[in-house]
């Protein structure tokens, strides 16, 4: 009998169920990373300087501050004053052939009246506190709006229509953003930029604290 159980093995073809297990991990895991970067977060590079000082910027990407975006949070909740937002081009961008998305600051909300003055910004006639993320040499003006539409859109005081954002840089010195194309649909808006996990050094969150409890 013993020879006989030895005989069956020996004729048997090796067991490869290890290879179908490893194949089915792999396929897994591919596309457990895919849907987290669809639906939950996704790691993007700074690649301007138009958010400095809060994010160094370079097209040098080994050199730039490289974030998480949160890509769930906006499922549930609206953006807020201050939240720092990755988002694809508006319309008007478009017409202006950018197709990479822009990271700004979200600095006005839907029925909000932003007005510039005397290089700040108001917000329904009262002047925003920005001391926190702004450099004291840093003025809100109109004049770095040297190309798109013209006027600039915060030429004159704006409205923010529903489930808009009006988005500014922190760099306001050199940064296109809403002074000088308009405002960002809701559904433009990909993510909160919530971590810093590059350079080193500066790992952890990007704001302080709520910068507008």
């Amino acid at each position: 009998m013993q020879n006989q159980v030895s005989d069956q093995n020996s004729n048997q073809k090796p067991d490869n169920s290890w290879i179908a297990e490893l194949g089915r991990t792999v396929v897994l895991s591919i596309v457990l990373a895919l849907g987290i970067r669809t639906f939950v977060a996704e790691a993007r590079w700074i690649p301007s300087g138009s958010m400095e000082p809060t994010l160094h910027g370079t097209q040098n990407q080994w050199e730039a501050d490289k974030i998480i975006v949160d890509k769930l949070k906006y499922k549930f909740a609206k953006p807020q004053r201050g939240d720092i937002v990755v988002f694809s081009p508006t319309d008007e961008l478009k017409k202006e052939q950018y197709q990479d998305a822009f990271i700004k600051r979200v600095i006005g909300l839907p029925g909000e009246t932003v007005e510039l003055r005397d290089g700040k910004v108001y917000i329904n006639n009262k002047p925003l506190a920005e001391e926190n993320y702004l450099s004291s040499n840093q003025r809100t003006v109109v004049d770095v709006c040297t190309s798109g539409q013209q006027p600039a859109f915060l030429s004159a005081p704006q409205t923010i229509p529903p489930n808009s954002y009006l988005v500014l840089g922190d760099n306001r010195n050199s940064s296109y953003d809403s002074r000088c194309w308009g405002v960002v649909p809701r559904d433009n808006i990909i993510g909160r930029a919530v971590l810093r996990f590059w350079p080193l050094n500066h790992v952890g969150g990007i704001d302080k604290s709520p910068l507008y409890p």
